[in-house]
């Protein structure tokens, strides 16, 4: 198939267009965070740093990581930039700029977010480490593309969200220690979507009250965030293996904030950042 410069728009030396990537200077293993300022934190732990890359909200690091090539790129907060980094990550590796068809082998990305979240089950300590078996996508992207992934029903809800299961199972992450599992709700926004009335009154705080006590497929909700559906979405319709682990830094039902949330963040990265160059990427 051939692509034309309307759908996938290049720079002049081939690169995808937001990111300024071309298929070479990704490698297999990608970690995402949303906040650019969070990227030095991944990189401090880098052997060697071997190029910096900064275009608008997206700040990319490529090095090695106990001697394995890595990328790190800030993704910004939503879907919306999601939709950009997936397809782009996607279209670098998997299309040659010159001919604009698809490369005759196809490259599978294993693509690791590492960020923060809230807490809905009342059960969970803060600064607890999740990762998040299935999403929901209450954050409107997934209607633009074709899928057949289901919607489920949400108490209190203003729609029913879509489920997106993981692209891993469940032994793949039996040898990083001390991580929760669960569903993860990924809403459009920070205010009235994840139920906060301030001056404005948000429409989705008895479905907040609610998600804790549902499950889908059998587990519990037990989060919520804005970016891990698109992630999740997205890597199933391009074939890529996608993770989104999160230090719950806030409790919703109980009202509480984490009061030291750099160290649950740093003790996340150091424990995802061991665990990923032992995947067989």
């Amino acid at each position: 198939m051939s692509y034309s410069a309307s759908e996938l728009i290049l720079n002049p030396d081939g690169s995808v267009y937001h990111l300024g990537l071309r298929g070479e200077d990704i490698p297999n293993l990608v970690f995402t965070v949303g906040d650019p300022d969070r990227v030095s934190s991944i990189t401090a732990h880098f052997d060697q740093i071997h190029w910096t890359k900064i275009r608008r909200e997206f700040n990319i690091v490529r090095g090695t990581l106990k001697g394995q090539e890595v990328l790190v790129l800030s993704t910004g907060m939503g879907t919306d930039n999601i939709d950009i980094v997936m397809n782009e990550l996607d279209a670098a590796v998997n299309i040659d700029p010159v001919t604009r068809e698809d490369r005759p082998s196809f490259r599978k990305l294993t693509i690791i977010r590492i960020g923060t979240s809230g807490a809905i089950d009342p059960n969970l300590p803060l600064g607890t480490h999740l990762c998040s078996t299935g999403a929901l996508s209450f954050d409107g992207l997934l209607p633009f593309y074709k899928h057949d992934f289901q919607t489920v029903a949400i108490e209190g809800a203003p729609f029913a969200p879509f489920f997106i299961p993981a692209t891993f199972s469940g032994d793949q992450l039996s040898s990083i220690p001390n991580v929760q599992t669960g569903i993860t709700a990924t809403l459009p926004g920070f205010y009235a979507p994840q139920g906060r009335t301030i001056r404005s009154t948000s429409v989705f705080t008895q479905a907040m009250d609610n998600l804790y006590t549902q499950n889908v497929a059998g587990t519990n909700i037990t989060n919520f965030e804005m970016e891990t559906a698109g992630i999740y979405a997205l890597a199933h319709l391009l074939g890529h293996e996608a993770y989104s682990f999160s230090a719950l830094l806030a409790n919703r039902s109980l009202g509480t904030f984490h009061d030291d949330p750099a160290s649950a963040v740093e003790s996340l990265i150091e424990k995802v950042l061991a665990w990923a160059v032992e995947l067989d990427t």
